[in-house]
């Protein structure tokens, strides 16, 4: 069969909506098409282009200043994010600001740090003026998509899934320091991104689900950085060919292809969704001009698609379960030896002896969850599978978490809740925890297929640093129901007969739920009410500008060829801490370098003393080293600070605490060979620190230093390359050429100052 997604080298025009032309071949074309613009003119055709001409402030399209319709956070990110933006001098939130208590809801640390974050968030929505989701209400995606996402909207959300287009808006999902700039009522800063085609041609075959598709898509694209920090613009006939909420679940993966946002052509089923949810006023078509011209296309046959499995540890090791089950012994031995790698001496995953005497794979665990699996749509498939049938008995056992309290209040008026638990599953209600690590985490050595959007190593809850490893593959609620039928023994869902499906599900939205709990504060702030504080509840610390000149120890050094921001800071039960910045950076690589904290924080004793005026002892010779070549360096210009090298860092969830937990323990730089998101390259910086990047082999192990003389000035200058000097054993050992991707003025003050904090204090 052939491969459902074309790469198209090159540009390409859309014409009609209809008819691509590839660049390569524009010059035959245009005797027959004289019409064709040129590139730069046809730009202006795309959807996301007058999206962004719209909430542009800079005019300039090149240098885009954007300020957006509203705003998302969870109870994982809004704590830090309201505390920023109050020691920076916000009195109210100026856009809608929707706080979701989705991710730490239902985690077992103890105590009452969780409940505490809660109200500490219903005080902000009603001093701020704010709209306060309690706790299993929704998921935040889910709420956005139901009660504030529109046709032509920009949103920007705390957490990388802020993914709308199939409801015609273009969301992004960024660090806390990005919202706070929001807040404060300045602007996200971004060149204008590449914008490429995702033309989709066909229908779904009965039985493939969203996340077959966006598994698909993820395959073709993530390797070969395709579509990265770019705007995916899904146009094409087979838009139509699936519902909206069916969109949102393919939608909503695009964060997985490292791209910047997506958006979708709207049609009349928009509208429907749009109007089911009260909110019709809210639709505008879309779509591309007559001609519009994309700088890449991603083109997608949707009928030659087939149930698909991402196998741990990436949404991108993705096979068709056809695939899988041929070739089962030889691909399953290639994820052991990732595995091997993963649990470092200290764990392993088999999953060889996982194949049944048939020939068949047993697994031990299915979850539809989150902002991805538990739309509608997807849990309505899932029940008509498994009515009148069983989960069995045995060790498989299959959640099923609901997105939001509306989704669940019509599971439960249809029926379709009663078919999944008396089959044997367990109905929860909305979180987030399946996804990052914080609810159901299969045993070790376990094997989960699970239809959310994450399968990264230690992302599931497993902590191979303790020697407990397990395996999450990622599926479609469509299998994993098929699956469950099955009593565990994988199962496509294209096995089941073609009468068993239909996507067009009657779906009645009962705003009850939120109206009788949601907390509906925008433009009613009270501000003489005082926030409430519980005692996990911290201050960020105080962080010190930009010195002269930098010494960094090298506290870490990761050579995988991409390190997750579930590695930098751990998900799962950590989160719990997220409102206390020194507390939560105790865990800091703590399941991927464990002696990372250890060391950071010895440095961090070493500026201190420095602050005071003092040498420590430990630096003494590395400190004489840099002078030598320095003679102008000084204790007073020079400040020390620790150092983390990967490879590529930052694939993965938008969380600041992936940089601030650096930043709070003394971190003052990153050197990469590149960044994987943009958003995490966003957090170093608003959090102060230098994103450098080297094309240099790194010659430096843990312990050594690298000194950076005239940082500060060349920093103040615009400048982009510095020359770093390593330093072993109190001698110059050699140089690393470094550089920083170019860098707004605001961006490089923020640097200069210290953090997004210091750089808000002193613009007053």
């Amino acid at each position: 069969m052939a491969e459902p997604v074309k790469l198209y080298n090159g540009g390409v025009y859309l014409v009609d909506g209809k008819t691509i032309i590839s660049e390569e071949s524009v010059s035959g074309a245009m005797q027959d098409a004289p019409q064709l613009p040129n590139p730069d003119a046809a730009r202006e055709g795309t959807i996301a282009y007058g999206i962004l001409a719209e909430h542009n402030t800079s005019g300039d399209m090149g240098r885009l200043r954007l300020r957006f319709d509203a705003l998302a956070s969870h109870d994982i990110t809004y704590v830090g994010v309201i505390q920023t933006a109050k020691a920076s001098g916000m009195t109210e939130f100026p856009v809608p600001y929707v706080l979701t208590n989705c991710h730490n809801t239902l985690c077992a640390v103890g105590g009452t740090i969780n409940e505490d974050d809660h109200v500490f968030g219903l005080s902000a929505a009603k001093k701020y003026g704010g709209i306060f989701v309690p706790p299993h209400i929704a998921v935040i995606h889910q709420y956005m998509r139901e009660m504030q996402a529109g046709c032509g909207k920009m949103i920007l959300g705390t957490d990388s899934h802020t993914r709308y287009g199939a409801l015609g808006t273009m969301a992004i999902g960024e660090g806390g320091g990005e919202l706070v700039k929001q807040l404060l009522r300045d602007t996200y800063d971004v060149a204008y991104p590449r914008v490429v085609a995702v033309y989709l041609e066909g229908a779904p075959a009965p039985g493939v689900g969203p996340q077959d598709i966006a598994l698909a898509i993820v395959r073709a694209v993530f390797d070969c950085g395709y579509v990265k920090n770019a705007v995916m613009e899904f146009v094409g006939p087979g838009v139509a060919s699936m519902p909206t909420d069916y969109r949102n679940g393919v939608g909503v993966f695009t964060t997985e292809t490292t791209c910047l946002t997506s958006i979708w052509r709207t049609d009349e089923d928009t509208r429907s969704y749009l109007a089911e949810h009260g909110r019709e006023a809210d639709y505008r078509e879309l779509n591309p001009a007559p001609v519009a011209y994309y700088d890449g296309c991603v083109r997608v046959d949707l009928s030659a698609v087939r149930p698909m499995i991402a196998l741990p540890f990436h949404p991108s090791n993705a096979y068709t379960i056809e695939e899988l089950n041929a070739n089962l012994e030889d691909i399953l031995h290639e994820v052991e030896l990732r595995a091997a790698e993963v649990g470092g001496g200290r764990a392993s995953l088999s999953l060889l002896d996982k194949i049944r005497p048939d020939g068949r794979l047993q697994v031990q665990q299915g979850v539809i969850a989150g902002c991805s699996g538990g739309n509608f749509t997807n849990v309505m498939q899932a029940a008509r599978v498994l009515k009148g049938k069983t989960c069995g008995n045995g060790e498989f056992a299959l959640s099923v978490y609901p997105s939001s309290q509306p989704v669940f209040l019509e599971m439960a008026s249809n029926g379709a809740a009663f078919d999944l638990m008396q089959a044997g599953a367990i109905v929860r209600t909305a979180f987030c925890g399946p996804c990052f690590g914080a609810g159901d985490t299969p045993a070790n050595n376990g094997l989960s297929i699970r239809h959310t959007t994450r399968n990264f190593p230690n992302r599931e809850g497993s902590k191979p640093g303790n020697g407990q490893l397990t395996g999450v593959a990622l599926m479609d609620a469509r299998s994993i129901a098929a699956t469950a039928a099955a009593g565990g023994v994988l199962t496509a869902a294209t096995d089941l007969p073609e009468d068993v499906w239909d996507e067009r599900v009657s779906y009645h939205f009962d705003a009850s739920a939120y109206e009788h709990r949601v907390y509906q504060g925008f433009g009613a702030a009270e501000g003489e009410r005082d926030l409430v504080y519980g005692p996990n509840i911290k201050d960020w610390p105080d962080m010190e500008p930009l010195a002269e000149n930098i010494l960094l120890r090298v506290a870490s050094k990761i050579m995988d060829d991409v390190t997750t921001t579930d590695e930098l800071i751990p998900s799962g039960e950590t989160s719990s801490y997220r409102s206390n910045p020194l507390g939560l950076a105790e865990f800091t690589l703590s399941r991927r370098d464990p002696e990372y904290v250890g060391r950071a924080k010895a440095f961090a004793a070493v500026e201190a003393q420095r602050l005071e005026g003092r040498l420590a002892a430990a630096v003494a010779d590395a400190f004489s080293a840099a002078q030598q070549g320095e003679p102008a360096a000084s204790l007073g210009n020079t400040e020390m600070g620790s150092m983390i090298y990967a490879v590529k860092p930052g694939d993965g969830s938008a969380r600041e605490q992936a940089a601030s937990c650096q930043r709070v323990l003394g971190g003052v730089a990153n050197i990469v060979e590149q960044y994987a998101t943009k958003r995490y390259r966003s957090n170093v910086i608003n959090w102060g620190m230098l994103p450098l990047q080297s094309d240099d082999a790194p010659q430096f192990e843990v312990g050594d230093y690298v000194f950076i003389p005239g940082v500060r000035k060349a920093v103040e200058a615009g400048k982009e390359r510095f020359a770093g000097h390593i330093i072993r054993n109190g001698q110059v050992s050699g140089t690393i050429d470094l550089y920083m991707a170019p860098l707004t003025a605001d961006e490089r003050q923020i640097i200069l100052d210290g953090c997004l904090i210091n750089f808000n204090r002193n613009k007053k």
